[in-house]
């Protein structure tokens, strides 16, 4: 029995026939041994998911499993124009939050650039950046809609 995290190893499978064995998960490497002196059908296969994931919605797996299938070339999700021109106008809009690009590059601790490109729309999905642009700002990192209710 393979001692990898990602795999499962069943015993049985469902056949076309009367009373067929019931598939079952292998709990050890006893019942693995078992079930190969008994003669059934013993399969191997990759877990994709598992219970206790991080990303509970599941869309960045499945975006790699899209990207592993896949023969094209696929594109990088970028930040978004609309998060970008949220970021632009609470930046420069008078106020507490009104600074430069400079500045507010040197708050969230990341080169000017990066900022440039964020507003743009252009910057590569990076999540650590835009938390910590829309914590400064205190907008949401998602919309880009004030968390203090000014608009």
């Amino acid at each position: 029995m393979s001692d990898d995290w990602d795999t499962v190893t069943k015993i049985g499978s469902k056949t076309s026939g009367g009373s067929s064995q019931r598939e079952t998960v292998v709990r050890g490497k006893g019942a693995l041994n078992q079930a190969q002196r008994a003669g059934t059908i013993v399969a191997t296969e990759k877990k994709y998911a598992t219970g206790n994931s991080v990303d509970k919605a599941g869309s960045t797996g499945q975006r790699l499993t899209k990207v592993d299938r896949s023969d094209d070339i696929v594109p990088v999700q970028k930040t978004g124009a609309e998060i970008g021109s949220a970021i632009r106008n609470r930046r420069s809009k008078e106020g507490p939050y009104k600074m430069t690009q400079a500045e507010l590059a040197k708050k969230v601790n990341a080169p000017a650039n990066d900022i440039k490109l964020l507003e743009s729309g252009e910057a590569i999905k990076n999540q650590g950046l835009l938390n910590r642009v829309a914590r400064v700002l205190k907008i949401s990192p998602k919309t880009g809609k004030p968390l203090d209710g000014e608009e």
